[in-house]
């Protein structure tokens, strides 16, 4: 698996106590009070870290050895772990990353939005901790292998993978059948319909393995019963037990009565629609990706009472002729631009369920959303990605002044 693989610079290597998590998966420790970031590390734990970079005001590294192990350690079950940057925690027992990516949306609830005592409720876990993902995105080298990127310590090098744990074993079946022979540009994109059994494989393939079907422009996924059309440039949630749950989710937090007027602000496909239209009086869809637009018409087409407005969310919100009783806001990694933001305080709807990916730039928003005038009541973090520091969340405000 290493063996080609050169070994992470190491500039020293130091003793270290470990004391809490960060944001991005690193456990943290402090060598005479600078901050040190150890990945591979655990809090409680005495460890063996070799630094890789010095940087002004902190240092980064990996643990290489563990001197007082956590009781919450685990060994890794993929060969790739520690060399291939996809995962970040195999290393913790599961129900204990669900513990940390609570601890960690409240201390940056906390450092960045400044919320003293954010309410943030445990984690939802995944139904599956494994063979999870229903989308692959490999890289290729020249010689027709599939794979991903290493780590930053090893030099952002091509490393073939064989098999890829949490991904959806259809996934990895069609990675065996191509490994070695995968002579396309760039990358490999490979999209699995868990609930339906359809396959989206780009680019075609066909002249390489006919019996894959390739080339597919969409294909289709169902969550709690409703199916849903999906290109392959379009954006879908990439855990598909986790997706359902992060619906029934919004639902509880809206609490539709019927009469509801709800704006849906980076609609994507119409996952949210799709359940909130026999619930609600109107759904107006905000989505600027033209592809997900095309899906959300399919997906959408049997209901009378959504609209969708193709455009940057932050270019229209504050200009809807409507004041929406409900606004959700799920924006990628990024969050939300500031324009948007201030379109949602011009609408001032009383309730705002905001999706996030992202509990940095989450816990920004939601600071300004406070300050607008709305009150936090809720912070639900879901593992949509187990293994990994990633960490999506649901929260829910209300106008707290008129």
């Amino acid at each position: 698996m290493t063996g080609t693989m050169p070994e992470p610079r190491t500039v020293r290597t130091i003793e270290l106590h470990l004391e809490d998590i960060a944001y991005q998966g690193a456990a943290i420790g402090r060598e005479d009070g600078r901050v040190v970031f150890a990945e591979y590390g655990i809090p409680g734990e005495d460890v063996v870290v070799a630094i890789e970079r010095d940087r002004k005001d902190h240092s980064l590294g990996r643990v290489v050895a563990v001197r007082t192990p956590s009781p919450e350690r685990v060994d890794p079950p993929c060969p790739y772990f520690g060399v291939c940057g996809g995962c970040q925690w195999q290393h913790i027992r599961y129900e204990h990353q669900l513990v940390l990516k609570q601890h960690v949306v409240r201390q940056q609830l906390r450092r960045i939005g400044k919320f003293e005592d954010p309410p943030v409720s445990p984690t939802v876990p995944s139904p599956n901790q494994f063979g999870y993902r229903n989308h692959a995105r490999f890289s290729v080298d020249g010689k027709g292998n599939l794979g991903y990127i290493s780590r930053p310590g090893h030099g952002y090098r091509f490393i073939r993978i064989d098999q890829c744990l949490i991904m959806h074993p259809k996934i990895n079946e069609v990675l065996g059948r191509l490994q070695g022979k995968a002579f396309v540009k760039h990358q490999l994109m490979v999209r699995y319909g868990i609930n339906t059994g359809e396959l989206l494989v780009q680019p075609d393939v066909s002249a390489i393995d006919p019996e894959i079907p390739s080339g597919q422009r969409f294909y289709h996924e169902s969550l709690l019963g409703h199916r849903f059309r999906i290109s392959a440039s379009s954006f879908f949630q990439t855990n598909t037990g986790v997706a359902e749950r992060l619906v029934q989710l919004v639902l509880e937090r809206i609490a539709p009565t019927g009469r509801e007027v709800v704006v849906d602000a980076y609609a994507g496909v119409g996952t949210f629609a799709a359940f909130l239209a026999p619930r609600v009086a109107r759904v107006i869809g905000i989505e600027e990706a033209p592809s997900a637009v095309d899906d959300a018409r399919v997906n959408l087409d049997q209901f009378d009472n959504v609209e969708y407005v193709m455009a940057k969310v932050e270019q229209v919100l504050g200009k809807l002729a409507v004041r929406p009783d409900v606004v959700i806001l799920d924006p990628p990694r990024v969050g939300c631009a500031p324009e948007a933001l201030t379109g949602v305080l011009m609408l001032r709807p009383p309730r705002i369920v905001y999706v996030s990916c992202d509990p940095a730039t989450l816990a920004r928003d939601l600071r300004k959303l406070v300050d607008g005038g709305y009150r936090l009541l809720d912070v639900t973090p879901l593992d949509m990605f187990p293994q990994t520091y990633h960490i999506e969340s649901v929260a829910t405000l209300e106008l707290a002044v008129e």
